[in-house]
């Protein structure tokens, strides 16, 4: 137990300097959220809308900037979230490899790389409901709080699967951003008033979506929707780990040089 929490502390550690590293990360998390924000703002109108959401069961009458702030910001973390784990985890995976073969356990390794995504998605989180609370007239903060950390959950969840599964990095991410726009684009009531398409409610963005509108917009709270966002990121954490779990590290190729490299003990009468 005590070796499990030792290399716990120390991969999650390794695992958040990895993030701090990563400029690009870091700009697009301190830029790129308020900037998009702001574009959704100065490019939609102030004309009131009425939109029907299938968490309150009732139309909700907002202005068409608002409603689109609030499915900005929501894109912005999912890129965000899911781009910083995607980076870290395919980063490191050779590092991975060699921790396996040095003896660490593997559920603490992959439990550690869910707490450092768990830990963005609040941060995140945390900043982007500062933006909005400056930029709107948010009625619950807490609860859109809540979903933007379900966004950043789910595709910080997908990310770190990715990042354990593809063998290049430009295949991540386009995968990360094609699913997110796709998943944003559908989700959002300004570009698709009816909100009808089939099998929209099996997006990752679904229940977090439904939670924001609802608490930035409405006086009620669907607090059950929010947790839609946790099975998808407790599904891409477990396929990550089975992933992980099946995976036996082979040795580097400079080991095994040097194994068949080493003389052969010579035959008794030659």
């Amino acid at each position: 137990m005590r070796l499990s929490w030792t290399a716990f502390t120390e991969l999650l550690r390794c695992t958040l300097r990895g993030h701090l590293r990563n400029r690009l990360a870091m700009v697009l998390a301190v830029a790129f959220i308020p900037i998009w924000i702001a574009v959704a703002r100065l490019c939609t109108s102030d004309q009131v809308v009425r939109i029907r959401l299938d968490a309150i069961g009732a139309p909700v009458s907002a202005q068409a900037s608002q409603v689109g702030q609030v499915a900005s910001a929501l894109g912005a973390v999912t890129l965000v979230a899911g781009f910083v784990t995607f980076t870290e985890t395919f980063l490191s995976r050779q590092m991975d490899r060699r921790l396996l073969l040095a003896g660490y356990p593997r559920l603490p390794m992959l439990l550690a790389k869910l707490a450092a995504v768990a830990l963005t998605a609040a941060l995140l989180a945390l900043y982007t409901t500062i933006l909005l609370w400056i930029s709107l007239p948010v009625r619950h903060a807490g609860p859109l709080a809540l979903a933007l950390a379900g966004a950043g959950l789910a595709y910080g969840g997908i990310g770190l699967l990715l990042g354990s599964l593809v063998r290049g990095e430009l295949e991540g991410f386009f995968l990360i951003i094609m699913l997110s726009l796709v998943d944003t684009g559908l989700q959002n009531p300004v570009f698709n008033t009816l909100m009808d398409v089939a099998g929209v409610s099996a997006l990752p963005l679904y229940g977090v979506n439904q939670l924001a509108l609802s608490s930035a917009l409405s006086p009620h709270v669907p607090w059950s929707h929010g947790l839609l966002s946790l099975t998808w990121s407790a599904a891409t954490g477990a396929l990550a780990l089975l992933v992980l779990h099946t995976h036996r590290p082979s040795r580097s190729p400079w080991l095994r040089r040097t194994s068949t490299s080493q003389p052969r003990p010579a035959r008794d009468g030659r």
